[in-house]
């Protein structure tokens, strides 16, 4: 397959072609949103974070998930890690708008803010961001 020849810098494959051709794609604008501070819910209840715990550092990204089909909330979000490893869920008490952003198709995620032992209890505090 041969290269495009002609390179007209006020033309459409001048834009998407850019300087001396090369192919570059302009990307839409993206941005983080911070939403809301919180702490993941149900920590006490997942087995194995004890272990995990050591690994989970400030600023680490924590991806969430719908979970419709709860029987105990129709608006859970499940909190995992980046390697899909359950941690807990969005506070019920703070759950409905996010459920609803995710319901129409936004991106929401959280990063951890701090951890500490509570007695039994890993309180993870987390700042809950928008991606648009």
């Amino acid at each position: 397959m041969g290269d495009i020849v002609k390179y007209d810098k006020g033309s459409v494959i001048g834009l998407i072609h850019g300087k001396g051709g090369a192919l570059t794609i302009p990307k839409p604008f993206e941005r983080d949103i911070f939403l809301f501070d919180t702490y993941i819910a149900g920590t006490g209840y997942i087995e194995g974070l004890d272990e995990l715990e050591p690994h989970m550092k400030e600023g680490d990204r924590l991806d969430f998930f719908r979970e419709p089909d709860n029987p105990y909330d129709k608006e859970a979000i499940v909190i995992k890690n980046t390697d899909g490893v359950k941690i807990g869920y969005v506070p019920r008490k703070d759950n409905v708008i996010f459920a609803r952003l995710m319901d129409a198709g936004k991106l929401i995620f959280g990063k951890i803010t701090s951890k500490q032992m509570k007695g039994m209890w890993l309180k993870i505090e987390i700042k809950v961001y928008l991606h648009e």
